[in-house]
């Protein structure tokens, strides 16, 4: 499969050679801005590569005479298949275990039900509008699909001002419905493709969210078995004896074969890597040597880092593309209003379930703990976690274009305006709301707010309650029994805390022991996972 397609060609021999290397000499120019400005917080790769994108566009639009803005054409299989894995898996191999897993019911809260909130307004609004606009010819699944393409968000503008230490609560809601977010959307975006959205009805709608179970706990299911296989392969056969090189191989291409499999046996590819990485990391990373150890992390996340912005650097160059403007039929004041449509019920999408939602996680929490909780939401939060998934970006681009393209290419008037309307809808949002970030965040999170608001209050465990999910052959039944209803309230009390902790020590005693890893025999909230 050839890694892009010409878009004019230059040469015979050269037609694939000559625009790669224009395109990795202007990658390797966005790095080097990139490192320029790492000081300045209010710009981040993101936008970097953006700019510099539709500076490049520019400059190749006017050298072509008008004719062309880029000489790359983006492929969504592409993207699916070389460009995303890296991206998830290091998001899961590098994710802080301990707060992701402790805010889990609040981030899946955010990342599944909230993208089936978002999607539907996105959905309605946009079907209710686009025709009073003037823009007709989308299909019922069209615009189901629209819904899921612009329910996924992109949260590195706010995930770089943000500070994990300062703010580990936010930093963890934010990351982690991130990740869970883009799986969602496309989860639900491969689930429409199979439905008849024309005849849509209760039972239709019971059977999409059936396929979307299926697909998440399947895909899940792979991600951590494929996981687990790898740290006991390091583990019983120990590569390092011989090689580091091996070590990481095996890893990679482990990673590399679980999203293949995802999407082999028609899966979500996305959430199987980022449970593989996760599992990764909990485990194989442990047992490799040192060397390996250092090597493993620098490498996912420069190949994370190079992907994300060789697609950002696409996004510009893309904006300008003359071949789809000319098009789409449309006036340019219809373009607008189409543009404007598609960002209000974007944020009118996003507030609709984040406020509600938060209010939900917030009412589960013990009353009596909700002064000092670290798992409670405030309302400036809230507005922050709001403003974090307003930016669309590359998931929401390769969605538009395996949606209304064949391999990057379309000649449909309507399928190139929703090209053209996903571009500069990401466009617009990452510049214009990335640029907005780290003020909005200064603004309502003080540097000295944001430390005091640390929290390190935590569930007080004696040693008896080691044995309390325990159940003993040598004590009476009746006192079996008293344990499990003491197992039992503390579960109700603080449900995420005991859950964790019991696991932790179901891990300690089975799990590591057979797929690696160091064990933790200090309370929940020490250095564990």
């Amino acid at each position: 499969m050839e890694f892009f397609e010409t878009v004019k060609n230059i040469g015979s021999d050269h037609a694939l050679v000559v625009p790669l290397t224009f395109f990795v000499a202007v990658l390797c120019f966005c790095l080097v801005i990139g490192h320029l400005l790492e000081e300045n917080r209010w710009v981040n790769e993101s936008i970097t590569a953006i700019i510099i994108g539709v500076v490049t566009g520019t400059i190749i639009l006017v050298c072509s005479k008008g004719k062309n803005s880029h000489i790359l054409t983006f492929n969504e299989e592409v993207f699916f298949i070389y460009l995303l894995p890296p991206i998830i898996f290091n998001a899961g191999f590098q994710v802080k275990k301990k707060q992701f897993f402790h805010n889990f019911l609040t981030i899946m809260l955010f990342g599944v039900i909230g993208v089936f909130i978002s999607a539907s307004i996105i959905t309605a609004g946009s079907q209710w509008l686009f025709p009073k606009m003037g823009f007709h010819g989308l299909s019922a699944r069209d615009y189901v699909a629209i819904g899921a393409i612009f329910s996924s968000t992109d949260t590195v503008c706010t995930l770089q001002v943000l500070h994990q230490e300062e703010t580990p609560l936010l930093y963890s809601l934010v990351f982690g419905e991130g990740v869970v977010n883009d799986a969602t959307s496309v989860v639900l975006f491969n689930a429409v493709q199979k439905i008849d959205i024309s005849r849509l009805n209760s039972k239709t709608a019971l059977h999409l969210f059936g396929d979307f179970c299926y697909l998440f706990s399947t895909s899940t299911v792979l991600g951590v078995t494929t996981g687990l296989l790898t740290s006991y392969i390091l583990k019983t056969l120990y590569f390092g004896r011989h090689s580091s090189v091996r070590e990481l191989a095996i890893m990679v291409l482990m990673a590399y074969l679980s999203y293949m499999l995802a999407e082999l046996l028609e899966l979500s590819g996305i959430l199987t890597v980022f449970f593989c990485g996760i599992i990764m990391s909990h485990y194989a990373w442990h047992n490799v040597t040192d060397s390996s150890r250092i090597t493993t992390r620098h490498v996912f996340a420069m190949m994370s880092f190079v992907a994300e912005t060789a697609i950002f650097l696409y996004v510009g160059m893309d904006a300008l593309d003359i071949e789809k403007w000319k098009i789409t039929k449309l006036s340019l004041w219809k373009l607008l209003g189409t543009y404007t449509i598609i960002v209000f019920l974007v944020l009118v999408g996003r507030a609709a379930f984040v406020f509600p939602l938060s209010a939900i996680s917030n009412y589960f929490i013990k009353r009596e703990d909700r002064s000092s909780s670290p798992s409670m939401i405030s309302f400036k939060q809230q507005i922050i976690i709001w403003w974090a998934g307003l930016m669309r970006g590359a998931v929401s681009i390769a969605l538009a274009f395996k949606q209304f393209t064949y391999s990057g290419v379309t000649v449909d008037p309507i399928h190139a305006t929703m090209i053209t309307n996903t571009t500069i809808v990401v466009l617009f949002t990452t510049v214009v709301f990335g640029f907005l970030t780290k003020p909005l965040i200064s603004c309502l999170l003080p540097p000295n707010q944001a430390s005091s608001s640390v929290s390190n209050s935590r569930p007080k465990f004696t040693e008896e309650d080691i044995t309390l999910p325990l159940l003993s052959m040598e004590e009476s039944a009746a006192t079996n029994v008293l344990r499990a209803k003491d197992s039992l309230s503390m579960l109700i009390e603080r449900p995420v805390y005991t859950i964790h902790y019991f696991w932790r020590k179901f891990d300690d005693s089975y799990m590591r022991p057979i797929f690696g890893g160091p064990r933790h025999n200090q309370p929940p909230g020490g250095s564990g996972c």
